[in-house]
């Protein structure tokens, strides 16, 4: 049961929307015209020289090397994630296995800079061997479990693949 207090501590919890990147107004009172949502912190990323990048606007944790798997299908990818640690994928961060994981869509829409292409990602990123294709997020179609949902980096946004075909993964750490 909700008290008044926790109400109030749910709406004082708001997500804060970043802004896309879109700076370019194509119309009248669109994405670019507006440019609503919270600015990016200067700098946007920090590289950690440990093989990890911080995303300062979330605080998420990226791995440095958006290819170190190549293509795989969704419930490798989901393996390949969940057992990245120290001494793979050239992190010397100390991390064990079961500390990273495959991102959720909105997570990995959160690297997406509608502003660029190919790939769509902030201008200066530090992030090495991206390719702009789609990367697998851990997010699976409701209404067919035999999709997932992926994010192209190439500015195209989120697709769906049945989970048997190859596609590239972006491990992560941190979060809510």
């Amino acid at each position: 049961m909700y008290t008044l207090t926790n109400l109030y501590d749910l709406v004082s919890e708001r997500a804060r929307v970043p802004k896309t990147g879109q700076t370019t107004s194509y119309a009248t009172g669109d994405d670019g015209d507006h440019e609503k949502g919270v600015a990016w912190p200067s700098p946007r990323f920090t590289d950690n020289s440990d093989g990890t990048v911080t995303d300062n606007l979330t605080g998420l944790i990226w791995l440095k090397n958006a290819n170190c798997y190549g293509g795989k299908t969704w419930a490798n990818a989901l393996l390949a994630a969940n057992g990245l640690a120290n001494g793979s994928c050239g992190l010397t961060d100390s991390s064990s296995a079961g500390d990273w994981r495959l991102p959720n869509v909105q997570e990995m829409l959160s690297l997406i800079d509608y502003g660029q292409n190919s790939p769509a990602l902030p201008s200066g990123h530090p992030f090495s061997n991206v390719v702009s294709n789609e990367y697998w997020s851990s997010t699976t179609l409701w209404s067919n479990t035999d999709q997932a949902r992926a994010v192209g980096v190439s500015g195209d946004g989120v697709v769906l693949h049945p989970k048997s075909q190859g596609y590239y993964l972006w491990p992560v750490r941190g979060g809510q």
